[in-house]
């Protein structure tokens, strides 16, 4: 009877061992993990949703978990960890630190869990140096929107502005990306000025904390680019609170609902929309193409579109291959039209 029963035990011992990292569900569907920076913002909600009907139509478990707030690295790298141990066939990772994740990615990597990188890339050199390598990265062009922004704004204010820039949490890809773009696109015109540029964490009461500091030092601003929508819509509270509203010219990042209302009211003049649902979709359509040992592309771009009151010329930011081909804007509130 001992014998028997010892040696249940290590038949059961040793299933367990075999089925780490294979599946994690009685019903054999493979797992998915999706890494949020957080989902208190509507950008991350949308993900969340494109890549559960993704899970949904594909037939695989998601397992979806973010920090509280989008510069929590530290907890973010926690939930990596665990996610890891429970044994996920593949990771979906929107990384809060491009730099500081490495370290989590290496156990991914240990324990051969496929990493797929979505909307903020991962330090090259850092991933390189560690050892991590990804299957691919899902997302827009940032630098590209930044340019976006920055040649609308050239075109709206007649090549002549003297600008405040809100930055993102500094080091990070995504923000850092987008300032350059803008940057770039304005460098070549004498008449737009760059008077202030500093980070407010792409958190709204710091956009208007920072913004409400920034008209006090410099009066004469007249435009603000913000490198994400929330702190634009702080810009925007710091504007009417200064008796501003209409007089400043605001370019936002993301077209969430609140600023595409704004736009529509006239008190800000335009934002670039990505279209985070598609990210997450295309997100879990890799990790499982991965699954099966299907090959994926290393870079997936999605479009961008450019949303402000007033028709322009078309721009195309096409998903897979970015080509410019002048202006494509649609008009907030309006459905958009893709381009074939």
């Amino acid at each position: 009877m001992k014998k028997a029963l010892a040696l249940i035990l290590v038949v059961a011992a040793f299933s367990t061992c075999c089925n780490r990292g294979t599946t994690t569900t009685t019903t054999g569907r493979p797992t998915v993990a999706f890494v949020l920076k957080t989902l208190n913002h509507p950008f991350f909600v949308d993900m969340r949703r494109g890549a559960q009907e993704a899970a949904d139509r594909l037939g695989v478990t998601l397992q979806v978990q973010a920090a509280e707030r989008e510069i929590d690295v530290e907890k973010q790298m926690q939930i990596v960890e665990n996610l890891i141990q429970t044994g996920v066939q593949a990771l979906c990772i929107t990384p809060s630190g491009s730099r500081e994740i490495v370290s989590a990615l290496v156990k991914a990597r240990d324990a051969k869990v496929p990493i797929i990188v979505v909307d903020t890339r991962v330090d090259a050199k850092a991933a390189a140096d560690a050892g991590v390598r990804t299957e691919t990265f899902v997302g827009s062009d940032n630098y590209e929107g930044g340019r976006l922004a920055g040649e609308y704004l050239v075109k709206v204010t007649g090549g002549k502005a003297r600008v405040g820039i809100l930055e993102g949490i500094p080091g990070h890809e995504t923000g850092d990306s987008r300032l350059r773009g803008f940057r770039d696109a304005v460098k070549a015109t004498p008449g737009i000025t760059i008077v202030a540029s500093q980070p407010a964490n792409w958190e709204r009461d710091q956009g208007f904390n920072v913004f409400q500091n920034m008209l006090q030092a410099h009066s004469d601003i007249d435009s603000v680019f913000a490198c994400s929508d929330l702190m634009a819509l702080g810009a925007l509270e710091a504007i009417a609170a200064a008796g501003r509203t209409g007089g400043i010219k605001v370019i936002g990042f993301d077209a969430l609902d609140d600023a595409k209302k704004a736009i529509a009211a006239g008190t800000m003049e335009a934002s670039v929309a990505q279209f985070p649902s598609e990210m997450g979709r295309a997100a879990v359509e890799s990790a499982v193409k991965v699954i099966r040992s299907e090959p994926v592309p290393p870079d997936i771009k999605v479009r961008l579109e450019l949303v402000t009151r007033h028709l322009l010329k078309p721009v195309s930011l096409l998903v897979t291959k970015i080509r410019r081909a002048g202006w494509r804007v649609r008009r907030s509130g309006e459905a958009s039209t893709r381009r074939t």
